[in-house]
């Protein structure tokens, strides 16, 4: 299975601060936003990944990723010249994703959970033709809105509806099967001149084969759009780090707890981030895992 990462657009929502530099390249809290959905990603398993963005800001990406090998996984790149919805993103990745199935990510989307992993690997095996992730909002109107029957099966979706039947909204994450491609090319424009994602997953539904995965009590999922929302996003970080010890969306750590790096390979990196307090995560990491090993050769 492959990845795509949308991070185009132009971050209007965000001006000024997106008018010189693209919205997931922004801070939230110690790590670029695109570090999060990235993470996500890793955690489902997925190490060849495709990251389209606007023309101009490819360059930032490549000298922040490279080719991914320092991860353990595989980057590409790949342009959005003008937006024109989420949909867009499949037609773009068509060559990358080939005949394999895939997952695409929204890259302002951070998700986080105890059991996310699990959810993940749900979605990849019992993904029927498409697989969505739902969460409960206060305000529905803005979002992608499914809507299921007593039996907990989606009955109809509806993108932001002035009357919405439901509180749940479609998250930025969805798994495909490959003819969501070819679905996707056949898509008209919408009235505001778009290719939309809810469009796709209604061929799926019409067609019983969209199965939608609630996000339900101890799962944050955060679009990271809006000055506030960004803003709750980095002290959202800052709280779980600060509290448990751990980090969220660190890269090296969720490759090498996935297998994808090697101790000596997190050795490494953390070296390249000097005495920065992610370099000392990552060492912590390692030196935690010979000690663990040596107590159990003991």
């Amino acid at each position: 299975m492959k990845g795509i990462i949308l991070s185009g657009g132009s971050g209007t929502r965000l001006h000024p601060i997106t008018k010189a530099v693209n919205k997931q390249l922004l801070p939230v809290y110690d790590k670029p936003m695109i570090y999060y959905p990235l993470s996500t990603l890793i955690i489902a398993g997925i190490k060849d990944v495709l990251i389209i963005t606007r023309p101009d800001d490819a360059h930032h990406y490549k000298n922040l990723f490279r080719d991914g090998s320092q991860y353990g996984i595989s980057i590409s790149y790949a342009s959005q010249p003008e937006p024109k919805g989420l949909a867009q993103a499949l037609t773009i990745g068509e060559e990358f994703i080939g005949e394999d199935d895939f997952a695409l990510i929204l890259g302002d989307n951070l998700f986080f959970g105890h059991g996310l992993s699990e959810k993940l690997i749900e979605a990849r095996k019992n993904n029927k033709g498409a697989t969505v992730f739902t969460t409960s909002v206060e305000d529905p109107e803005r979002y992608g809105i499914l809507n299921y029957d007593k039996n907990e099966t989606p009955v109809s979706i509806e993108e932001k509806p002035e009357h919405p039947k439901s509180h749940w909204a479609v998250t930025g994450l969805y798994f495909y099967k490959n003819e969501a491609v070819s679905i996707a090319k056949t898509l008209p424009p919408s009235a505001r001149g778009e290719y939309e994602i809810t469009d796709v997953n209604k061929h799926f539904l019409d067609n019983g084969k969209l199965n939608a995965i609630k996000l339900g009590r101890g799962y944050t999922w955060l679009d990271m759009g809006t000055h506030d929302a960004l803003l709750e996003a980095g002290e959202f970080v800052r709280a779980i780090q600060k509290r448990s010890g751990t980090r969220v969306g660190v890269l090296e750590e969720v490759s090498w707890r996935q297998g994808f790096l090697s101790n000596k390979d997190l050795s490494a990196r953390a070296f390249r981030y000097g005495q920065s307090s992610y370099g000392q995560y990552l060492r912590e990491l390692v030196s935690e895992e010979i000690d663990d090993t040596n107590e159990s050769i003991a």
